[in-house]
């Protein structure tokens, strides 16, 4: 019992120590000390953060919506991360990077962390709104705009961390610069797809519960029509 609670003290320790001291961090991944510690921690811990938030969202509608979410939210981001980080290594490793798969995946996982973190910072507010309102369309718009804004925080902590660690001196670093960009467009679409594809995280009211959804529609129309609905055209 003892052990288990220090190696949990040990993965929430790793990630006080990427927010404190984000350079210091990434030199640690940039000279490839102790990876396997930070991957392992990185994920135990953000997984835990957003399995919290997921829990919250889908209290919403039932405690079996909440579990559902809290399994379905860290999938979203692993599984989003999984599909994308083969391109960004490859890629790279094409135009001159020498930096190992093991470094690739550490870094973007620093991206999951931070987002994780900021998502279970916003967790008492979303949880107050849960309480306070009834309101669905409110409800999905107000987690449209927190996933967006801890999303567009933990891609900006990414493109800082890749520009930090990987190689910026030789002939190929402005071609992995663009491919940086480009792949962080698609690291963003394909979780907001994914996204998509997992619901539901709510649950919409006063309908049974369900595991997943049909695919029909996209995101991207539903948050159209969610506002549509707030401002009375529907």
């Amino acid at each position: 019992m003892i052990e288990r609670k220090s190696l949990g003290i040990k993965y929430f320790t790793v990630l006080i120590g990427l927010l404190r001291d984000r350079q210091g961090f990434l030199e640690e991944i940039r000279q490839g000390a102790r990876l396997p510690t930070k991957i392992i921690s990185l994920l135990v811990c953000s997984s835990i953060f957003l399995a919290i938030y997921g829990g919250i969202i889908g209290a919403y509608h039932s405690w079996m919506q909440a579990l559902s979410s809290a399994i379905k939210l860290p999938a979203l981001y692993l599984i989003t991360l999984l599909i994308c980080l083969p391109t960004l290594f490859f890629a790279n490793i094409i135009f001159g990077s020498k930096r190992t798969f093991g470094q690739h995946f550490a870094l973007v996982l620093t991206a999951v962390s931070v987002t994780s973190v900021l998502l279970f910072s916003f967790a008492p507010i979303t949880l107050f709104f849960l309480i306070t309102t009834n309101n669905y369309q409110f409800l999905i718009l107000l987690n449209v705009v927190i996933f967006s804004l801890t999303g567009f925080i933990g891609v900006s902590a990414l493109y800082q961390a890749m520009n930090s660690v990987l190689e910026q001196e030789d002939e190929g670093s402005k071609t992995r610069k663009k491919i940086l960009q480009f792949w962080l467009f698609l690291y963003a679409f394909v979780g907001s797809q994914l996204g998509w594809t997992l619901r539901p995280f709510f649950g919409t009211p006063d309908s049974a519960f369900q595991l997943f959804r049909e695919r029909e529609g996209n995101f991207y129309l539903s948050v159209i029509q969610a506002i549509s609905y707030l401002l009375g055209f529907r």
